[in-house]
């Protein structure tokens, strides 16, 4: 299976993959990455901050753009290339995350295409701005 080529791809296309963020994918986040920093697994510590809870990694929510962008726009065989990110809002133990992914310019003579990039939560608030930059796949040769 492959993703969309630049010939398939125009400006404005877009996608979004939704999560709810349950407290094992921070501690599995924390886990895989050696992110341990308290205002992420230790409640006591948490309560003790500006969030009074614990909050998700900002760089999980950046993972559901990745797998906005892998699996479905442009899609498997997508080469990652650049991400520019703005972290506006905590990301909380059981908000749903909506990631998502659109064309806002193809650089068709390099193959590559830019993505604004944002996630939001469940009630609207714009967690992460951004930009991406990746390479789609090829037409495969005949």
């Amino acid at each position: 299976m492959i993703g969309k080529t630049m010939n398939e791809l125009n400006v404005g296309d877009a996608a979004e993959f939704s999560k709810t963020v349950s407290e094992a994918d921070v501690y599995l986040f924390a886990g895989v990455t050696g992110d341990l920093n308290p205002a992420h697994i230790n409640e006591a510590y948490a309560q003790k901050t500006f969030f009074k809870t614990r909050i998700a990694h900002g760089m999980l929510s950046a993972g559901f753009i990745s797998a906005v962008l892998g699996n479905q726009l442009p899609g498997p065989g997508t080469i990652y290339i650049r991400q520019e990110l703005n972290f506006l809002a905590p990301v909380r133990i059981g908000d749903t995350v909506t990631a998502r992914v659109e064309v806002i310019e193809k650089i068709t003579e390099k193959n590559r295409v830019r993505f604004r990039t944002t996630c939001v939560n469940h009630e609207g608030t714009m967690i992460t701005d951004g930009e991406a930059l990746v390479m789609p796949p090829k037409a495969p040769k005949s």
